[in-house]
């Protein structure tokens, strides 16, 4: 068992949030923690994990999660990586060039977990991870290999290494959540993938981790839809959500128009919708949130000429309900 020593190393002058050290695997590890001070007991815990060369202080300054902590009531976590033979930041999450790295953070992101969880009194089963890049990357590692820790995912513009899902690298005790963000024109982690990348290694196009995690959730309805844009119509996020009637688990994509970053195409403003995907996976808790409110009921299908339908498999769909909202709806299969 890893002996862990906890101190402070430097206050930051907000009321709630500080770094700390953190001894794992006899190496001191440093993090941000962010609690609002009205938190009550059992919240949820949201780790934030920098990207390659980037540091805790950088993701929080652009994540925008410690508002959303405010706002909703949470506690966020921004840990930090150890540096490669470079001197540069990183997660080792298998990259070609760090493979004879010993430093195990799947471990460390579970032990810091489990030691927050405990000293703030938060919740050990709504506790949730995103990340940018790399630390997106970890995500997708975590959820490999950590899916008993973590109630949901949401990597962004992150991929699986090594080689992806070819190798079968990943493979999770039980299906988790996942929402992927990614922009179209991503040149750092391609869209499409790169099976002969040379220098992170090869890895799958984004469309297969997704179809992997959608099988590993035996998910089988899916709603497209398009975000407005009202200050750039020329661009668009379009949004994919993988659902089943048999499950409490979703998967989500987002794909945008832009490139390697945190999702700064528009209108849509990410660690909202990065949230809301959290909190529509809360489990057993006394906090009101969007999943707790009563299920909508169907009231009729139409197809797309506004026809009365059945519900059909493989045919868009509107699906009309009693709060008065309509879905389109693709069953897959």
């Amino acid at each position: 068992m890893n002996k862990i020593i906890i101190f402070i190393l430097l206050p930051f002058f907000g009321i709630a949030q500080q770094t700390f050290n953190f001894n794992h695997d006899g190496t001191p590890r440093e993090y941000i923690f962010y609690s609002p001070n009205n938190i009550g007991v059992n919240s949820p815990l949201v780790f934030v994990a920098h990207g390659y060369t980037g540091s805790a202080q950088d993701i929080m300054n652009y994540s925008g999660m410690n508002a959303l902590a405010d706002q909703y009531g949470f506690a966020v976590c921004y840990p930090q990586g150890t540096f490669d033979s470079w001197g540069n930041r990183f997660w080792n999450v298998g990259y070609d060039f760090t493979t004879n790295s010993t430093i195990d953070d799947v471990d460390f992101i579970v032990s810091l977990a489990s030691y927050l969880q405990s000293t703030y009194n938060l919740s050990s089963e709504n506790s949730f991870f995103t990340g940018m890049s790399n630390g997106a990357e970890l995500s997708y590692l975590l959820a490999c290999e950590a899916t008993n820790n973590f109630r949901a995912f949401a990597p962004v513009a992150g991929t699986i290494f090594p080689n992806g899902l070819n190798n079968n690298i990943c493979n999770p005790t039980n299906g988790v959540p996942i929402f992927e963000i990614h922009g179209l024109n991503d040149n750092v982690t391609l869209f499409e993938g790169d099976e002969n990348d040379q220098f992170w290694g090869p890895y799958l196009a984004i469309d297969s981790i997704i179809s992997f995690w959608v099988n590993e959730n035996q998910l089988t309805n899916l709603i497209i839809d398009t975000f407005p844009n009202f200050n750039n119509p020329n661009k668009k996020t379009i949004s994919y959500k993988y659902s089943d009637e048999n499950s409490e688990n979703q998967v989500w994509l987002y794909t945008h128009q832009s490139g390697h970053n945190w999702g700064d195409d528009g209108d849509m403003i990410i660690e909202e919708e990065i949230w809301d995907f959290f909190q529509a996976h809360i489990v057993n808790s006394a906090l009101t949130y969007e999943s707790d409110k009563k299920r909508k009921k169907l009231i009729g299908v139409k197809d797309l000429l506004g026809r009365e339908s059945a519900i059909k498999k493989k045919q868009p769909l509107f699906y009309f309900y009693d709060d008065g909202t309509v879905q389109k709806k693709l069953i897959i299969n």
